[in-house]
């Protein structure tokens, strides 16, 4: 009886045991579901440290220096833009970052317009996009910033002068850099240097290095034909009915003309080159500023008939007015060398809202196959055309150019 009492003692001691253990573990593993929860809750130090470093790339800024020594804090990547203003979407469209466009101009959303070089190419690109600025090469803010607003661009880049672009800026809260240019010459210091500002604030700079070796090459080609010439061997050149801030007649014509300077051409108007570009030059280069002061100008038509030019070059799309122009002094024209010999040839127009980089090119090819045929035998302009378009804008377009109104050859004045 004492044994069997002793027995059952010992097994309810053991169940007791076995209840405590069960509770126990119960437990444990309830107070490890809590620790467990608790750390998914609360993220380990290491990843609290990597959200942390997300934060600070996402906040992260640098400066850039812009055309008018303007210190512009941007993101440190740049992810979308908006282009306004003369030569933005032109460099956009060099550097092969239309992608990254969230809005365009109107002057790109009314249909192709071959007057715009990459306009041929990016029109399909560009005609879907929300319309955020009026267009144009004025330099004055012809923005909307409501509808900037609305697409939120990281960077909006303009060519706007200074005052431009820090009103653009207040009136948006957002980084505005000016990419203002306007044509010294022919590919000049001022064209590299805004073009790689251009690429610094996007992240293009390898694009950027193989478009302006492309470029220095096609100069250096451009130089090496005529060099050695001497000037008393050149024929005299002159180009009239140039377009610059609209269209204009005969006597409207530049100094330093780009396809000219890019041949070593003897430019009559260059008589002038001092006086139409010394001041604002020296003004620039003395502030580390962009370079605007080469305009257009007229000349006297005495001043023409003195000069006697041996070749005449004219912007076919102001034909028009060199014909009316003609029609009541048909005396001036007809006393002219040039005009006599019939040595009067096109020169499509290269700037709309900024220079035309390709066109210059282009020009200046064709202005070597007229003035230099000897030295530029070898070139086909339609096949040069080509390849500068392709290099530069990533298709040729040559054909459409031409059909737009931009085309070359011989003019007849009076036809």
């Amino acid at each position: 009886m004492k044994s069997r009492m002793h027995s059952h003692r010992s097994r309810l001691t053991r169940f007791s045991a076995l209840l405590l253990t069960l509770a126990l573990m119960l437990g444990l593993s309830s107070c490890m579901a809590e620790l467990a929860g608790d750390a998914a809750a609360q993220p380990s130090s290491a990843q609290e440290s990597s959200d942390v470093s997300a934060q600070e790339d996402n906040a992260a800024t640098r400066t850039v220096t812009d055309v008018w020594n303007r210190e512009v804090e941007i993101p440190a990547e740049v992810n979308s833009i908006v282009c306004v203003g003369s030569m933005a979407p032109r460099f956009a469209a060099y550097l092969d970052v239309m992608d990254l466009l969230v809005g365009a101009e109107d002057s790109d959303l009314d249909g192709v317009d071959v007057r715009y070089d990459y306009s041929a190419v990016y029109h399909d690109t560009l005609k879907d996009l929300p319309s955020i600025g009026a267009g144009g090469g004025s330099g004055e803010n012809n923005a909307y910033p409501e509808q900037i607003l609305s697409v939120m661009p990281d960077v909006i880049l303009a060519g706007f002068s200074a005052e431009a672009a820090d009103e653009l800026q207040r009136q948006t809260g957002i980084p505005v850099v000016s990419v203002r240019y306007r044509a010294q010459g022919f590919l000049d210091d001022d064209f590299y240097s805004t073009l790689r500002l251009f690429a610094d604030v996007v992240g293009a700079q390898e694009r950027c290095e193989d478009v302006i070796a492309y470029l220095e090459e096609c100069r250096t080609d451009l130089e090496q034909r005529t060099a050695g010439i001497p000037e008393e061997e050149k024929q005299r050149v002159y180009t009239g009915a140039v377009t610059f801030n609209g269209r204009h007649g005969f006597a409207f014509t530049y100094v330093n003309f780009p396809p000219f300077a890019a041949i070593g051409a003897n430019n009559v108007a260059d008589v002038f080159l001092e006086s139409a570009t010394g001041e604002a030059a020296q003004e620039a280069e003395q502030s580390g500023t962009a370079y605007v002061g080469q305009n257009g100008f007229e000349v006297d038509l005495e001043q023409i008939l003195a000069w006697d030019p041996d070749v005449v070059f004219l912007d076919p799309g102001n034909m028009d007015l060199v014909n009316d122009e003609y029609k009541s002094n048909p005396g001036f024209f007809s006393s002219l060398r040039a005009i006599q010999e019939g040595e009067v040839y096109a020169m499509p127009s290269s700037n709309a809202a900024g220079p035309n980089m390709t066109y210059l090119m282009i020009n200046a090819y064709y202005a070597g196959t007229v003035l230099f045929p000897d030295r530029f035998a070898d070139v086909d302009l339609s096949e040069k055309a080509g390849e500068i378009m392709t290099k530069l804008l990533g298709r040729d377009f040559f054909d459409e150019m031409q059909a737009g109104g931009l085309a070359y050859g011989k003019l007849t004045i009076g036809g």
